[in-house]
């Protein structure tokens, strides 16, 4: 196994995958990876939904998602046809939920780039999942009552290959 810190510096958003679909158990681990993480007060709402690539619903989000957006010929979909996409959600009355979701979903992308798989996490599809349409797809998706979208990540082996983003330590961190 890698050491973490280097999993976190080759780590990127993959946005071109491979028709190669994931085995069980790399799907297995990925789950596994998401529910590990922590919560607040150890409540474990999040709630995780394994769709194909080619799932309908998919191609219902990416409609809504380019209505809301005035997008008429997208180059490609939300997801650049990944053959898996997990959506997260969550308990819609607690306060840490949104938190509790990328937690989970940064354990997920770093077992993928663990297992030489690409990943994107998501956050597009927010306005499509959370406007006028927001109980057809919630229950199209089949969250818990009272639970909402919070973010989405897509998997699949990589076709295409990006360097790691570079930042400014000296700009984006103060020592008090």
């Amino acid at each position: 196994m890698s050491n973490v810190m280097e999993v976190i510096k080759k780590r990127s958003s993959t946005r071109g995958y491979t028709g190669e679909p994931l085995t069980a158990e790399e799907l297995n681990v990925l789950i596994h990876a998401g529910l590990q993480a922590p919560t607040a007060t150890n409540k474990q709402e999040i709630h995780f939904t394994v769709l194909k690539g080619d799932n309908p619903i998919l191609a219902e989000l990416e409609a809504e998602k380019n209505r809301l957006r005035d997008i008429t010929e997208p180059p490609h979909n939300f997801y650049y046809e990944a053959p898996i996409v997990i959506i997260l959600s969550a308990d819609s009355e607690f306060r840490w939920s949104a938190l509790d979701a990328g937690i989970a979903v940064e354990n997920m992308a770093l077992a993928a780039e663990e297992l030489g798989l690409g990943n994107l996490i998501i956050g597009c599809i927010f306005d499509a999942m959370r406007g006028e349409k927001k109980a057809y797809f919630s229950q199209a998706l089949k969250f818990p009552e009272k639970y909402e979208y919070e973010i989405a990540i897509a998997f699949g082996h990589k076709a295409v290959f990006k360097e790691p983003h570079t930042y400014d330590a000296d700009a984006q961190v103060t020592f008090l």
